[in-house]
């Protein structure tokens, strides 16, 4: 199991037991090395200065005691945002109906890089989006990073709520 994998076996279910959901684990940086945690509420509120406060806390002293990295680092928590980064499955499906960049490791239809409606996923798990030249079919297993684009619809749905999405 590779960092990345225990970072996120480790952390996923202390969010879980809290409240939240993890949205995203990066860690990055030799001569500064950061550990950044997004993360977001179940129950679908905004996030807070409290809640990402409470999150780092309790991770804290969770990696002190299991200690997955080496040496020092920085320990950052944030809310994934508006044009929030789409990182779960469940993330195609929930946003569907926004404008989506997404870009992939290999080429598909001969491009890496996307942007258009998102269309959810099809049968297989693959991510639809509706782009200027037709309907692209990414599977998820090869997409490098996928983020909403922040447009006035999305701005709409996400200050109405859960229910406003999608």
């Amino acid at each position: 199991m590779d960092l990345q994998q225990r970072l996120d076996h480790l952390i996923a279910p202390s969010l879980e037991a809290q409240g939240y959901e993890l949205v995203r684990v990066i860690f990055q940086g030799k001569t500064h090395p950061t550990l950044q945690i997004m993360a977001e509420r179940k129950d679908g509120a905004p996030m807070t200065v409290d809640d990402c406060a409470d999150i780092s806390r309790s991770l804290s002293a969770l990696l002190d005691v299991e200690d997955p990295i080496q040496g020092g680092y920085v320990l950052e928590v944030s809310s994934p945002g508006i044009d929030r980064p789409l990182t779960r499955a469940k993330d195609f499906v929930t946003w569907t109906g926004h404008e989506a960049k997404v870009e992939s490791l290999v080429a598909v239809d001969g491009r890496k890089r996307f942007r258009g409606t998102l269309l959810g996923l099809d049968e297989e798990g693959r991510v639809r989006l509706l782009t200027e030249t037709g309907e692209a079919l990414i599977p998820q297993e090869d997409i490098k990073s996928a983020k909403l684009v922040l447009t006035d619809a999305l701005i709409d749905a996400v200050t109405k709520g859960p229910e406003g999405q999608g």
